[in-house]
């Protein structure tokens, strides 16, 4: 059973920083695409960050220069590094996996709330 918990969300102010992290479970990690999503209240889930199995990686035009995402195969986990955040960031974020080419996992999402 393919489990990702995402941790780390929170409420910060305008200009702080957040870590988010996602273990993933119950799936082969290091050939997953991993990925980082979010969705506001009223708004579709977006792109935020994806990252392959060899590091390279893919940003929204929106976050790049301010989150940096990175993975850790060893430890089945990828992260999401926000800084300089902004009011506009406010949204529950999602880790996804991507098992080449079509398998999607999600985790549950966590809240990031940041105030301005």
């Amino acid at each position: 059973q393919v489990q990702l918990v995402e941790s780390g969300g929170g409420l910060v102010q305008a200009g702080g920083s957040l870590r988010l992290s996602c273990a993933a479970s119950g799936i082969s990690f290091s050939i997953l695409i991993m990925g980082w999503y979010r969705q506001a209240p009223g708004n579709k889930r977006e792109l935020v960050a994806t990252i392959t199995s060899s590091g390279s990686t893919n940003y929204a035009d929106s976050v790049k220069g301010r989150f940096t995402i990175s993975r850790d195969n060893a430890k089945n986990a990828v992260y999401l590094q926000m800084n300089s955040l902004k009011p506009d960031d406010t949204a529950v974020y999602y880790c996804r996996a991507l098992r080449p080419p079509t398998n999607a996992y999600w985790g549950q999402g966590t809240q990031v709330t940041v105030s301005s």
